[in-house]
């Protein structure tokens, strides 16, 4: 699944497959400008900060569950978020620092750093990393990704894909070779 924020006509934070089909909005109110956004792959939970509203929020893959992790002037200027362990890491582009907070309850925030310039932040991490299966655009023996001329994309699960061209390209009759 491929996450994401908007906060254009309507703000809201959405799902949809990595072809861009099953586009589904999973928060749609009380938000205004959802900016980072995070995820918890484990626990299957969604992270976004509300620059709007000063707060930080969760829900699970579905819209469920829905609460608050920590909002208010603290959490001002937040961008850039990423989950790891216990806790939320973020970038106040206010005072360029790198804050910590508990992803449970919203106490614990710490100013970690100091860095010039930092707009996003990543937790590199080998247990943040799940196990990939054998999935639909895996390379055949022709070196073609999931057997598409062009670009694989996987669809509604790891066994399902669509084939897409390039920019200048159509898709042929066979679903696969870009002309």
């Amino acid at each position: 699944k491929l996450f994401f924020t908007d906060y254009g006509n309507a703000a809201k934070v959405e799902r949809c497959d990595m072809d861009g089909m099953n586009r589904t909005w999973i928060v749609d109110t009380k938000i205004e400008q959802p900016t980072a956004l995070a995820l918890d792959l484990i626990n299957k939970y969604v992270y976004w900060v509300d620059i709007y509203l000063d707060s930080v929020e969760v829900v699970d893959y579905q819209g469920r569950k829905r609460h608050t992790i920590i909002k208010g002037r603290q959490i001002r200027h937040l961008c850039g978020l990423a989950v790891f362990e216990s806790y939320l890491y973020t970038v106040n582009s206010d005072n360029l620092s790198i804050l910590r907070i508990n992803r449970y309850n919203g106490t614990d925030v710490q100013s970690l750093a100091r860095l010039d310039n930092a707009k996003e932040i990543r937790v590199y991490q080998k247990r943040t990393q799940t196990a990939v299966r054998s999935h639909a655009c895996e390379v055949d023996p022709y070196g073609m990704p999931g057997g598409c001329s062009h670009i694989c994309l996987l669809s509604s699960n790891y066994k399902a894909r669509t084939c897409r061209c390039r920019t200048g390209f159509i898709l042929g009759s066979d679903g696969r070779s870009c002309k």
